[in-house]
């Protein structure tokens, strides 16, 4: 059953934005994308348009949103491409608190979908790499700020991520019990996608920490880039709008998946008939797009492949073992189609880990 989407009511609306310093108010519309949990409203006003959105419950701790909105602080006072923050009238605070409920006002940006372009693809990349550069040196460790307010406690960016992580290894065996048994195909071939899934992922997580991981340095990624994280105007990313899965690791995490979320081929609503490659070109082209603004080290390049089907097995596993299913999609077939995926990327390394050296 699908959860109603929930909405401002018109007293809360009239609180939250007496709180800021729009000028006379246009109009007000319901703008329903994303989270149903988190109501969003598009503010028209004589200072311009906005976009006002209620944090969704389990998305309100203080701290993780002041520190996001640090991060955004931080890199839009660096230009780079995002809905600015809007400061409340009376101290300037990003954040509003009311009733034990967070909102956040920003500028409304106007963009489009990525259009699966090579230009798109690239600046896509570059659009990453100006992420890392931008946030190498930020400090998450200091007292969290948001404008001209401090608050909060010290916030601990979260480490984890889809590579050798012990939760992913676990959910690939509990697919198993979650595919709806009128949907399981006979036991050996279950088995055999299963093992051949937690197989590759051991496989690729150790390859890769024997390439030394570890001891790379790390810095804030972003933990999310997808095409979905982005809008776009005339083949250029002209905002980024999703922070919240902002983490301490490895800037090559974020480029793995990026690269892969940018190059994975999809299809017809059965997932069986979607082709086993990536799209190299594009794939190419958002490594090219990154290393012209950040340059990616050999050993980054070589670990891309192994962290790109760690990223995918991730992907695919967690909500399957949850509910049986990827959103629409039977679980067996999305599982089948990811393992012959992941079989693409290793008989294919050598061509992909080339794709920067002519």
């Amino acid at each position: 059953m699908t959860q109603a989407r929930e909405r401002f009511s018109p007293d809360e609306l009239a609180i939250c934005l007496s709180h800021y310093d729009l000028g006379t108010i246009k109009s007000i519309k319901e703008f329903p994308r994303g989270s149903r949990r988190a109501p969003k409203a598009i503010i028209r006003s004589e200072k311009g348009k906005f976009l006002l959105k209620r944090r969704a419950k389990g998305k309100d701790d203080l701290a993780k949103v002041g520190f996001t909105h640090r991060i955004q602080l931080h890199l839009a006072a660096q230009n780079f491409p995002l809905p600015h923050l809007i400061g409340t009238k009376k101290d300037n605070n990003s954040l509003l608190v009311l009733n034990d409920n967070i909102y956040e006002l920003v500028e409304f940006v106007s963009g489009g979908p990525y259009d699966s372009s090579l230009d798109a693809t690239y600046h896509a990349g570059r659009i990453l790499a100006l992420y890392h550069k931008l946030l190498l040196d930020f400090r998450s460790d200091l007292r969290l700020q948001t404008h001209s307010t401090a608050f909060g406690d010290l916030f601990k960016p979260p480490t984890g991520s889809y590579h050798d992580a012990k939760a992913i290894a676990k959910a690939i065996r509990n697919t198993v019990s979650t595919l709806p048994l009128d949907a399981r195909p006979p036991v050996e071939v279950l088995t055999e996608t299963i093992e051949s899934l937690a197989a590759a992922y051991t496989a690729c997580a150790e390859k890769v920490n024997e390439m030394g991981l570890n001891d790379w340095t790390v810095q804030i990624v972003h933990g999310d880039w997808h095409p979905g994280n982005m809008l776009f105007r005339n083949k250029v990313v002209v905002a980024v709008i999703d922070y919240d899965a902002a983490r301490l690791h490895q800037r090559v995490i974020d480029i793995a998946n990026g690269a892969l979320q940018f190059a994975i081929l999809g299809g017809s609503k059965d997932p069986s008939t979607w082709p086993d490659h990536l799209d190299v070109s594009r794939f190419k082209r958002f490594l090219r797009g990154y290393d012209a603004v950040n340059v990616i080290s050999v050993a980054e390049v070589q670990a891309v492949p192994y962290l790109m089907c760690e990223a995918m097995i991730a992907e695919a596993v967690l909500p399957i073992a949850a509910t049986g299913s990827f959103g629409r999609y039977e679980g067996f077939p999305f599982l089948q189609m990811i393992d012959r995926k992941v079989k693409w990327i290793h008989e294919n390394i050598e061509t992909l880990v080339s794709v920067l050296e002519d």
